[in-house]
């Protein structure tokens, strides 16, 4: 297995990975499977290889993503006879310093770790993954593939705020993310990719993209992945006053209010409880009143943002649904739909593929 690469790819309490082999001219998953639950009780390991040659499912406790990784690295080391061409990790945030998917050399991981700032919530957790990983995994090259390169084609107008100039120098723009998401749906798509395409990655964290020609043009989340339409728990854009107000008048300093844009917003505090989309469709058909107003808020930030990207694109063609939500939930599909007929737009469902567009960017990067 000298030709397969490695990916992982972290959340906050799971770990997808897959080990990718070039077939056919392309990447093809020869194992997936994923961690779930990492810290609680009803952790769950699952692998299994195309071959038949694993497949593991097992309840377990696994009280870090460290643990989950060895776990994952026991099973490798039991079944594979060769060393792993390399390692690919999907890092959210590269920061206003790394443009570019690249080998994690000490000179790029101190730059991650200058980059904290940007992304407090995801890059400290993924950089003690790519420590633990290249301890794990060593004498192979580790690469860092990032959410936001694939929006690096933005214009000006579309990743600068509108603050002094200064502000933008020093990293404060719009970066994006998705990125990889975005990139493997335009992938899979190749002709049928309309010229004007809004694709919608809608799952626990949502955002939505402009796409014109294969080439992000504009997308929702800003700086950092708070920004945009309401998440599970993420606020979302806000009026800046609002902040400015909570920081005078409530007790609530700059950490305060980061765990509540992030943990403790969206569609949790609208429908007073829940964060799962299915929970919340659940209470709303038993007629629950904040269930109700927490998917049409979310559906109608979804609708007025695919509005918003007709502009941009000059109208469109195809709107494309991706993620957990998008891609399984056809009332929120439906809900969001309704009142764009005039766009006479075509609409599918596609699957994201992050890990394999990492292990496609990383084939790249071994090959040179």
């Amino acid at each position: 297995m000298k030709e397969g690469i490695l990916v992982l790819n972290s959340g906050s309490s799971s770990l997808k990975f897959g080990v990718f082999v070039p077939r056919d001219g392309d990447e093809q998953a020869w194992l997936s499977g994923s961690a779930k639950g990492i810290g609680c009780e009803d952790g769950s390991l699952s692998m299994r290889a195309s071959d038949g040659s694993i497949d593991i499912a097992q309840d377990h406790l696994m009280e870090s993503q460290h643990d989950a990784l060895q776990r994952v690295a026991d099973a490798l080391n039991e079944h594979l006879h060769e060393p792993l061409a390399a390692v690919g990790h999907r890092v959210v945030h590269g920061g206003p310093h790394v443009s570019a998917h690249c080998e994690l050399t000490p000179d790029v991981k101190d730059a991650l770790r200058e980059a904290v700032a940007f992304a407090p919530l995801h890059l400290p957790q993924s950089l003690a993954l790519i420590e633990e990983a290249q301890r794990i995994f060593n004498g192979v090259p580790h690469f860092a593939c990032f959410d936001t390169v694939f929006h690096r084609t933005m214009p000006e107008c579309a990743t600068t705020f509108a603050l002094p100039r200064e502000y933008a120098r020093r990293g404060i723009v719009r970066y994006g993310f998705h990125g990889l998401s975005y990139e493997s749906i335009v992938n899979a798509l190749g002709d049928a990719l309309a010229s004007r395409t809004v694709i919608a990655h809608l799952g626990s964290g949502a955002s939505l993209c402009a796409v014109k020609d294969g080439r992000s043009v504009d997308t929702s989340m800003g700086m950092t992945p708070a920004g945009g339409i309401p998440m599970a728990t993420r606020s979302g854009d806000l009026d800046p006053g609002v902040l400015i107000h909570l920081m005078r008048h409530e007790p609530l300093d700059a950490d305060a209010l980061e765990t509540l844009v992030n943990r403790a917003s969206g569609m949790k505090a609208l429908s007073a409880s829940d964060d799962d989309m299915q929970a919340l469709l659940a209470r709303r058909d038993q007629g629950d009143a904040d269930a109700t107003l927490a998917i049409d808020e979310f559906c109608n930030a979804v609708r007025k943002t695919i509005g918003a990207y007709a502009a941009v694109l000059g109208g469109v063609d195809l709107i494309v649904f991706s993620g957990g939500i998008g891609e399984h939930s056809e009332a929120i599909r439906a809900q969001v739909l309704d009142g764009l007929s005039f766009l006479n737009a075509r609409h599918r469902v596609v699957a994201t593929e992050e890990e394999r567009q990492i292990a496609r960017h990383c084939r790249e990067l071994v090959v040179g």
